[in-house]
């Protein structure tokens, strides 16, 4: 598999208002599609946050809302 194609599918629900605001910002940008546009925003957030890509054997468990103290950490 080359490094373009996409294996993976992700569906997302949007409200009216979210729709057309990721198309404005994917028209005035010029993105050749929505799901371009939605990928690049994706990574601009992640990037923004530091968080880019996941390091290899981080548990989905180990990203949470909450801050967890070190005792529960370590369970």
């Amino acid at each position: 598999m080359s490094d373009f194609e996409r294996a993976e599918r992700l569906q997302i629900m949007l409200s009216a208002e979210e729709l057309a605001a990721v198309e404005n910002w994917r028209f005035e940008r010029r993105m050749p599609s929505r799901a371009a546009a939605v990928r690049e925003l994706l990574r601009r957030g992640l990037a923004s946050e530091g968080f880019l890509t996941a390091e290899a054997g981080v548990k989905s468990q180990d990203f949470s809302v909450l801050e967890r103290s070190d005792d529960q950490a370590a369970e």
